[in-house]
C-alpha cells in the first residue's frame, strides 16, 4: 500500500507480512524483511517491537482531528528460512500452552486487518482502534480493548479469552501479550513475572468424552497435503463413517465387540449401582403391575420416536379448488383451440392486414398463455415443525451428552456495492438482524461482501458490530421481534404486549436510546471521514514541504500529494478513496479481510448484572456470531463479474474460514423478519431426502410499499402462485436473495443419488434406464471418491490434477469441501441414505489464526478464477445480468430439487422500489436477463434429461415472455388502428365470436378466482399484477428485447446502475418516492399507445356521428377494446401526473408528437371509404 503508512516506511503501521505466492500448501508461507528504525527494538525471536510511549518524545504535534499515536512498525515473524532462535547456543524453547496459543491468536487475527492480491504482500494490519466509540469493548470485537503488556518496552495488549478476562499463562499472574509471550517460550520458556517455566496443559479443550462419543461424532479430517505419502491417509473414505450407531440388540446380533454402556443403561433395567436411572410409572416400562410390580412384559419405550417423526410435511390443496382449477384450465385451452381455428378460417376479407396482425398476435398469447399454466397444475403447500429439530438436534441423548447444538453451520452472505444507493444504516440494521437470529452461535457467520471498497461500509459494520453487544441480548431476553432494531422500534401498537419480564420497559428505554445515538453516529460518518482525511491530508502536505524545504529542491515545484482516504487509526485506507487515486478507486484496489466479530466459543458466557453493561444480561448468553468485512480484489483488465463474481469470493472466503455446510444470501435492504426461519430451512435439509436439496427459497415480502400497491412492487403473484406451483415439480427458482444453498451444491457435484430421468422417450417408452442410472451412479461415484481420497491409484493421478482447473490452487479450499459435504449430511436412521453419526457435528471447531486468513485473502484475488471453472460450472454462473435465474437452473439440470418454504410469519423482508421510473428499470434487467438466458446454452430447451418435463417447461418461459412484449405492443395498437380505418379484426361481431369471446374471459375470471383460493392471494393483488403486465409489456420488455438482439447480434455490453434503497426526498411522507416522476426513455412507447388510443374514440366516435351510414358495431368493438388498453394503462397514467404536476415536459412532448403524427398519417393515406373527408362534411386534410 503506497502511503506514509505502508508496510516498509518510517511511519508503517504494524504489518504482519505473510506471502502471497500460490502455494501447493493449504497454510501460506511466512515471508520476512527487516526494516529498523531508532523507534524500535529487536526481540530474541526475530520480530521487531515499538518501544513505550513514555519513552518516544515526538517531533511533530498535530493538531484538529489529527491523533498523535505513536507510529506502528513492522513485525517479521520466523519463517522456515529464517529462524533467528535455531542456533545451538539459543536457550531451549518449549511448545506453548495450547490452548493459550489458540486464544491468543485468534485475539490477534479479530484486530487484524489482511489485506493483498495480485503481486501484492500479504499483509496483517494491526487495528488499534476500529470506531471511535471507546467504550465497545465486547470479547469478541476487533480492536476490543484490554490490559496493557507488562514487559518492559512494550505497549501491546495483553492476551484476553473468549470472556474478556486476561489469559494468564503463569500463576504469578504476568500479564503478557501474544509476541511477548511467544518470544518468552522461544527464548527458554520462563515467566518473565516470577522466573518459572510455564506449565503446558495436555489436552487443548480442557474436556472428556467417552469414547464411543468421540468416535461417532469425529469429522472427516481435511487432506492438508496432497502428496504421495499421504495417499493411505487419503483412501480413508467418509463413506465408511456414515453408518447409523446400533442399538444394544443390534450389536449383540451382529457380534460387536464394543458395548454401549449409556445405551444399555437406558434401554435396559440394567442398574451400576444406587442410583441408576429408572422410567416413571406411567410409562408402563417397570411392568403391568404398577410401582410395587416387577413385571417385564411391556417393552421399553421408544427413544427413536420423536426423531423420527419427520421434519417437513407436504399439504396438498383441497380436492375440491385444484380439481376445477385443473378441469378449468384444460377447457380454456379447449376453447382456445377452437377459436384460433375459427379466426383463421374466417378471415376479414375488407381488412386482411388487420386481421392477420391480430391473428398472430393471439396465437402467440396462446402459446404464452400455455407456458404459464402447465407448470401451476400441481401446487403444494409445506409445513415444518420446529420442535422435531429441537428434540432431534439439541436435546441430550447418548449421542450428544452435554446437548450441544448437532444442527450444521450456515454462513449468511451480505452483498453492497455503493454505499450512497444502499444507505450503511439499511445494511448496518440487516446486520444486526442476522446476528440475533435464533440459531446456535458457535454455528453461524455472518460474512457481508463490500463490493465497492468504500471505508464507509466498513466503519458502519464496526459500529454495527459494537451496537450488537447490546441489541442482541436485549433480543435474546426479552423475545424480540423482528430483530432489525430500525423496524422493531417503528411498530406501532403495545411494545409491552406479551412480554412477561418486569424490567421490559427500562430495557427498552435505554436500548431505544442507545439505537438513536447509534444511528446518529452511523449519519454522521461520511462527514467525520471527510474531516479526517482533510486533517491528514493537511498534515502530509505540510510535512512534505518542509522536506522539500530541506532538501533544498525548488519550493515553487507543485507537491505530489495523493488526497486519500484516512482510518481512524491513522492510516490509508486500501480500499477505495473518496478522490481516487492509484490502487484505490473502485475498480483497482487491494483485497481486505477484517473479522470483526471472532468466533465464539461452543459454551454459552453468561452476562450479569454488571453496571458496565447498559441491561442486566444475568442469565442470557452474551456471544456473538463470528462477523467478517471482505472486499475483494480489483484491478483494472479484469471482468470482475458483477454480483456474481462478490458472490463467489465470499464461497471461497467462507470455505476457508467458517466452512458451513449451507449458505444464506441475502441482499444488504432484506433482514430476517423471522429469527426462526433459519431453523425452518433446517428442517427440509436435514429431514428425509434432504440431502437431493440443493436450495430452500423463501418469498420475498416487501415493506415501504404503497396500501394500493400501484406498480404490484409486492409480486406477489408470482411468489404466491408461480413459486408454489413450482414447488410441486422440482421446485422453485432460484430469485436472488432470502435462500439457504447446499454448499456442495454450489460445487457443481451432482446430487447423491441419482435422479430419473426426465424425456419423451422416458416418458412414452420407459427409455433405457438401467445404462442412464448405471452412468449416473459411477460419475456420482468418481466425484465422491475424488473428493474422500478413494480413487484408484489409475484415477488419483487425473482427480488431483482437475482439482486446480475445477476449484483453482487453493488445496486448502479443496480440502474443505468433502467436511462440508459429511456435514451437510442428515442424521443416521432408519430409512435414511447418505447420512452422518449423531453428534458429529457438536465438535468444537478450530480457532482462526493468521495463516487461515492469509489463505482467505490469496482466494479472493482477482486472477484466481482464471483457468478454473467457476462462474461456468462452479458458484455462480457468469454471463447474464440474471445470474440467480441461470444458477438455479444449472443446479435443476443435474437432477437437484429445491423447496419452497412459505412461513406463517414472514422469514424476510426488504424494500421495493415505489418509483415508477425505479420499477421500469428494475423490470427491464430481469428481462434483459432472460433474453440473455433464450440466446444462450442455458436456454431450457437444451435441458437434459434430469429436468422434468414441466419443470423444463416453467424454465422455458422465463426465457420467452420478454418476446411477449412485441405483440403486446402491435396488440395495444390495434384497436387505434381499428378505430381509425373504421374495420375490426372480425368482418362482424357475430354470435360466435361473442360467445367465444365470452367464455374466454369467463374461464380466465374463474381461474384467477381459484388462484386466490388456493395461494392466499388477493382479487386486488391479482388485477395491479395484470395490468403491470401490460406497463412492463409495452415499455421494459420492449427495450429488454432490443437491447439483448444487439447484445447478441453486436456484442454490445449491457450496464445497468443499482436500484436506490433510498427513500424519497421528504421524510414527513413515507410515500414521497411514489409521486417522483423522473424522465426515462422507457416511458414514451406507453404514453404513445394511450394518447393515440385516445385520439382514435374521439376521431371514430366523430366520424360515426356524422357519417351518413353509420357502422356502430365497428365501433362498440374497436372503444371497447380501447378502453381495455387504457384500463391497464390507468396505474402508468396516475404516476405520471404526480401529486404536484412535476411531470417533465418532454414526456408529454414527444409522445403527443408522435400521436399527432400517427394519427393524422392515417387518416390523410386511408380516410374513410364513405365519404370524401372527414364526418362526411367535405373537409380533407391537405
Amino acid at each position: 500500500m503506497a502511503s506514509p503508512g505502508s508496510a516498509f516506511g518510517a511511519g508503517g503501521k504494524s504489518f504482519r507480512n505473510l506471502s502471497s505466492g500460490q502455494s501447493q500448501s493449504p497454510r501460506m508461507k511466512i515471508g520476512s524483511s527487516s526494516p529498523v528504525n531508532g523507534n524500535t527494538r529487536r526481540t530474541m525471536s526475530g520480530r521487531y517491537v515499538s518501544i513505550s510511549r513514555d519513552e518516544y518524545d515526538p517531533s511533530i504535534e498535530l493538531n484538529g482531528d489529527v491523533s498523535s499515536e505513536f507510529p506502528y512498525t513492522v513485525h517479521i515473524p520466523p519463517t522456515p528460512d529464517h529462524q533467528p532462535m535455531s542456533g545451538s547456543n539459543t536457550p531451549r524453547a518449549i511448545a506453548p500452552d495450547p490452548v493459550i496459543a489458540a486464544k491468543a491468536e485468534q485475539q490477534f487475527v479479530s484486530s487484524t486487518m489482511f489485506t493483498g492480491g495480485f503481486n501484492a504482500v500479504t499483509r496483517g494490519h494491526v487495528m488499534k482502534k476500529v470506531t471511535d466509540d471507546d467504550e465497545a469493548s465486547h470479547p469478541q470485537m476487533a480492536g476490543s480493548r484490554g490490559n496493557t503488556c507488562q514487559m518492559e518496552g512494550c505497549d501491546g495488549r495483553a492476551m484476553r479469552d473468549e470472556r474478556g478476562e486476561d489469559l494468564l499463562p503463569c500463576e504469578c499472574a504476568f500479564k503478557i501479550c501474544r509476541d511477548c509471550y511467544l518470544d518468552t517460550l522461544a527464548a527458554g520458556g520462563r515467566c518473565p513475572g516470577c522466573k518459572d517455566e510455564y506449565k503446558t496443559e495436555d489436552d487443548p479443550h480442557g474436556e472428556e468424552m467417552p469414547e464411543h462419543v468421540q468416535d461417532r461424532r469425529a469429522l472427516p479430517p481435511p487432506n492438508n497435503h496432497i502428496d504421495d505419502s499421504s495417499k493411505m491417509e487419503r483412501r480413508l473414505s467418509l463413506l465408511k463413517t456414515n453408518k447409523p450407531p446400533l442399538l444394544m440388540s443390534q450389536q449383540h446380533q451382529t457380534g460387536g465387540d464394543s458395548f454401549d454402556h449409556a445405551r444399555w443403561l437406558y434401554e435396559t433395567k440394567g442398574t451400576y449401582g444406587y442410583g441408576n436411572a429408572v422410567w416413571p410409572k406411567d410409562d408402563s416400562y417397570m411392568g403391568a403391575e404398577g410401582a410395587g410390580g416387577a413385571g417385564t412384559g411391556a417393552p421399553p419405550p421408544s427413544f427413536n420416536e420423536k426423531a423420527r417423526r419427520p421434519l417437513t410435511r407436504k399439504l396438498k390443496i383441497p380436492a375440491g379448488i385444484i380439481s376445477p382449477y385443473r378441469f378449468l384450465a384444460l377447457l380454456r385451452l379447449v376453447v382456445l383451440g377452437f377459436f384460433l381455428y375459427w379466426r383463421v378460417v374466417n378471415p376479414n376479407r375488407d381488412a386482411m392486414w388487420l386481421w392477420g396482425m391480430s391473428v398472430v398476435c393471439e396465437i402467440w398469447f396462446a402459446f404464452s398463455w400455455i407456458l404459464d399454466q402447465l407448470p401451476k397444475l400441481n401446487p403444494v403447500n409445506r409445513q415444518t415443525d420446529l420442535q422435531v429439530l429441537k428434540d432431534k438436534f439439541e436435546r441430550v441423548s447418548p449421542d450428544n451428552p452435554r446437548g450441544r447444538s448437532d444442527l450444521p453451520g450456515i454462513d449468511v452472505f451480505v452483498s453492497t456495492a455503493d454505499p450512497e444507493k444502499e444507505p450503511p444504516l439499511v445494511t448496518a440494521n440487516t446486520i444486526l438482524s442476522i446476528l440475533a437470529a435464533e440459531y446456535p452461535l458457535e454455528k453461524l457467520s455472518c460474512y457481508l461482501s463490500d463490493d465497492g471498497g468504500a471505508l464507509l461500509s466498513f466503519e458502519a459494520l464496526a459500529e454495527a458490530a459494537s451496537f450488537a453487544r447490546v441489541w442482541v441480548p436485549f433480543c435474546r431476553k426479552h423475545i424480540i421481534e423482528p430483530r432489525n432494531p430500525e423496524t422493531y422500534f417503528m411498530i406501532r401498537g403495545d411494545p409491552t404486549k406479551g412480554k412477561v419480564r418486569t424490567d421490559f420497559v427500562k430495557d427498552r428505554r435505554r436500548v431505544k436510546r442507545e439505537y438513536d445515538e447509534f444511528k446518529v453516529r452511523i449519519n454522521g460518518l461520511p462527514d467525520s471521514i471527510r474531516r479526517r482525511s482533510d486533517a491528514y491530508n493537511a498534515h502530509e502536505e505540510i510535512r512534505a514541504k518542509r522536506n522539500q524545504i530541506e532538501s533544498g529542491a525548488d519550493p515553487s515545484v507543485p507537491l505530489n500529494v495523493p488526497k486519500a482516504t484516512w482510518m481512524a487509526d491513522g492510516t490509508h485506507w486500501p480500499g477505495t478513496w473518496v478522490i481516487s487515486g492509484k490502487e484505490h478507486s473502485r475498480g483497482d484496489h487491494a483485497g481486505i479481510i477484517q473479522v470483526m466479530l471472532a468466533p465464539p466459543t461452543c459454551e454459552p458466557i453468561m452476562g450479569g448484572p454488571d453496571e458496565e453493561n447498559l441491561i442486566d444480561t444475568t442469565d442470557i448468553d452474551v456471544r456473538l456470531p463470528m462477523l467478517v468485512y471482505v472486499s475483494r480484489e480489483k484491478r483494472p483488465g479484469y471482468d470482475h463479474n458483477k454480483k456474481a463474481g462478490a458472490m463467489n469470493a465470499l464461497v471461497r472466503t467462507s470455505a476457508i474460514m467458517s466452512n458451513g455446510p449451507f449458505i444464506l444470501n441475502l441482499d444488504c435492504d432484506h433482514y430476517i423478519y423471522n429469527s426462526m426461519a433459519m431453523r425452518e430451512a433446517m428442517c427440509f435439509m436435514m429431514d428425509r431426502g434432504g440431502d437431493r436439496i440443493c436450495y430452500v427459497q423463501f418469498p420475498q415480502r416487501f415493506e415501504g410499499v404503497d396500501p394500493s400497491d400501484r406498480y404490484a412492487n409486492r409480486n406477489t403473484v408470482f411468489f404466491d402462485v408461480n413459486m408454489r406451483a413450482l414447488d410441486g415439480l422440482q421446485g422453485p427458482v432460484y430469485v436472488g436473495t432470502g435462500c439457504v444453498f447446499r454448499r456442495i451444491a454450489l460445487y457443481g457435484f451432482d446430487p447423491p443419488r441419482a435422479p430419473k430421468q426426465h424425456t419423451c422417450w422416458a416418458f412414452c417408452c420407459g427409455g433405457d434406464k438401467k445404462k442412464a442410472k448405471k452412468t449416473a451412479s459411477k460419475k456420482r461415484e468418481f466425484e465422491v471418491s475424488a473428493l474422500n481420497g478413494t480413487s484408484s491409484d489409475d484415477d488419483d493421478t487425473e482427480a488431483r490434477g482437475l482439482l486446480p482447473k475445477q476449484y483453482g490452487n487453493s488445496m486448502s479450499f479443496v480440502a474443505s469441501i468433502p467436511v462440508a459435504e459429511f456435514a451437510g449430511r442428515p442424521i443416521a436412521d432408519q430409512g435414511v441414505p447418505n447420512s452422518r453419526p449423531a453428534g458429529a457435528l457438536t465438535v468444537p471447531r478450530e480457532p482462526l489464526d493468521a495463516a487461515t486468513v492469509a489463505e482467505a485473502i490469496n482466494v479472493i484475488s482477482c486472477f484466481y478464477e482464471d483457468k478454473t471453472e467457476w462462474g461456468q460450472r462452479v458458484g455462480w454462473i457468469y454471463g447474464s445480468v440474471t445470474e440467480d435465474v441461470v444458477t438455479g437452473f444449472r443446479m435443476h439440470n443435474r437432477g437437484w430439487r429445491s423447496i419452497y418454504c412459505v412461513t406463517k410469519r414472514d422469514a424476510f423482508r426488504g424494500t421495493a422500489p415505489i418509483n415508477l421510473t425505479d420499477r421500469l428499470h428494475q423490470v427491464l434487467r430481469w428481462a434483459t436477463g432472460s433474453v440473455e438466458i433464450f440466446f444462450s446454452r442455458n436456454n431450457a430447451i437444451f435441458a437434459n434429461s434430469h429436468m422434468k418435463i414441466l419443470q423444463r417447461v416453467a424454465y422455458l418461459n422465463v426465457g420467452v415472455y420478454p418476446f411477449t412484449s412485441v405483440f403486446l405492443i402491435v396488440y395495444c395498437f390495434l384497436p387505434a388502428l381499428s378505430l381509425f380505418s373504421g374495420q375490426f379484426i372480425v368482418s362482424s361481431l357475430n354470435v360466435t365470436f361473442l360467445v367465444y369471446l365470452l367464455t374466454i374471459s369467463i374461464t380466465l375470471c374463474l381461474l384467477a378466482i381459484l388462484e386466490v383460493k388456493w395461494s392466499g392471494i388477493t382479487l386486488e393483488e391479482w388485477w395491479r399484477n395484470e395490468q403491470f403486465w401490460v406497463i412492463g409489456g409495452t415499455s421494459a420488455h420492449l427495450a429488454a428485447v432490443c437491447q439483448g438482439l444487439l447484445k447478441v447480434v453486436a456484442g454490445v455490453d449491457i450496464s445497468f446502475t443499482l436500484t436506490s434503497k433510498s427513500g424519497g426526498d421528504d421524510e414527513n411522507d413515507e410515500f414521497a418516492d411514489l409521486y417522483a416522476v423522473k424522465w426515462s426513455f422507457l416511458m414514451v412507447p406507453p404514453i404513445t399507445i394511450m394518447l393515440v388510443n385516445l385520439i382514435a374514440i374521439a376521431v371514430a366516435v366523430s366520424r360515426t356521428l356524422y357519417s351518413s351510414i353509420p357502422q356502430w358495431s365497428k365501433l362498440v368493438g374497436g372503444v371497447f377494446f380501447s378502453v381495455w388498453v387504457l384500463t391497464h394503462l390507468y396505474p402508468f397514467a396516475k404516476g405520471l401526473m404526480g401529486r404536484r404536476g412535476r411531470t417533465p415536459t418532454i414526456v408529454f412532448v414527444w409522445s403527443g408528437l408522435l400521436a399527432i403524427v400517427i394519427s393524422l398519417l392515417w387518416v390523410t393515406i386511408s380516410p374513410p371509404a364513405d365519404s370524401t373527408g372527414l364526418g362526411g362534411t367535405g373537409f380533407q386534410f391537405p
